[in-house]
């Protein structure tokens, strides 16, 4: 690329994209497609003649009451969200004290996985403050009351940095929320931090290294949603976003272990949200159990 200059170890990054991208171009110039063929608008995944029952009303989600917190508190971070949605419930634990366990673990443990980009801490103590102080005067909003999480760095969040992980736009900040945090704060929920996106949603690699898996950390966590499922993995968080547009969010998933789910294409909103292809971008979840 003119007047753009890479060290060799860049380029050997770069290299193999490039061979699979240029096999891709290939291959559709192969596919004889008429002039007069439009691209496709609308995306109906359902069968001929189907009719899907409609949904009656929001999902109750079961909170077990028999939930003690662990002798060993690093055990934490790896309870599923109904465990730790009792034990806040329940008065166990604090959303604050269970968000500075999380924070900590981040900050003791991502300087060797390199999942995220950006804690959002001031944020996210505010949260935590207001979610006990709620659960104190009885109102409870749900199974995300207090509970930590992350999302992918191509989501915007009004007052923190969305790099897209990558060195050009790594000091970009919007003035504006995406919709999917806007509703997760709605429920309860608690950001904690903004995860690794690879470079312009693409592969594990991003301005700050290469994202590790947790089971073996000479690998990379596969991408680019690469900080969600490492993070996950690893119990820095809970939960966390990520994004898919091919297999952002099922490779990640694959190679660290963990559960992710990939909605239907349109079904979670995608405002605030980098595109990287406005016909194919999803927003799925993240989670070490089903």
């Amino acid at each position: 690329m003119v007047g753009v200059d890479f060290t060799k170890k860049q380029l050997d990054t770069l290299y193999p994209y490039l061979e699979r991208n240029r096999k891709g171009y290939d291959s559709l110039r192969t596919y004889n497609l008429d002039y007069t063929v439009f691209p496709a608008i609308k995306f109906d995944p359902l069968p001929l003649h189907f009719s899907p029952k409609p949904q009656d009303s929001f999902p109750i989600w079961e909170i077990p009451t028999d939930v003690e917190l662990p002798d060993n508190k690093s055990e934490l971070a790896f309870y599923t969200i109904p465990q730790l949605a009792s034990l806040i419930k329940n008065g166990k634990i604090t959303s604050m004290e269970l968000t500075k366990f999380f924070i900590d673990r981040i900050k003791k443990y991502d300087g060797v996985l390199q999942s995220t980009i950006t804690i959002t801490e001031k944020m996210a103590l505010d949260q935590a403050e207001k979610m006990d102080a709620e659960l104190q005067s009885g109102s409870y909003r749900g199974i995300l009351h207090g509970i930590p999480y992350g999302v992918k760095d191509l989501i915007s969040v009004k007052g923190y940095k969305t790099t897209w992980g990558a060195e050009p736009y790594k000091e970009q900040e919007f003035d504006m929320t995406a919709t999917v945090v806007k509703k997760l704060q709605e429920a309860g929920g608690v950001l904690i931090a903004k995860l690794v996106s690879g470079s312009l949603a693409r592969g594990d690699v991003w301005f700050g290294g290469k994202t590790k898996n947790p089971w073996d950390v000479k690998q990379g966590a596969s991408g680019s949603s690469a900080g969600s499922g490492s993070a996950t993995s690893a119990g820095l968080v809970p939960f966390a976003l990520g994004t898919e547009t091919l297999g952002s969010i099922t490779s990640p998933s694959t190679r660290n272990g963990i559960t992710g789910l990939r909605p239907t294409y349109g079904r979670v909103s995608r405002y605030g949200v980098m595109s990287l292809s406005w016909s194919m971008d999803k927003i799925g979840p993240y989670g070490t159990e089903c």
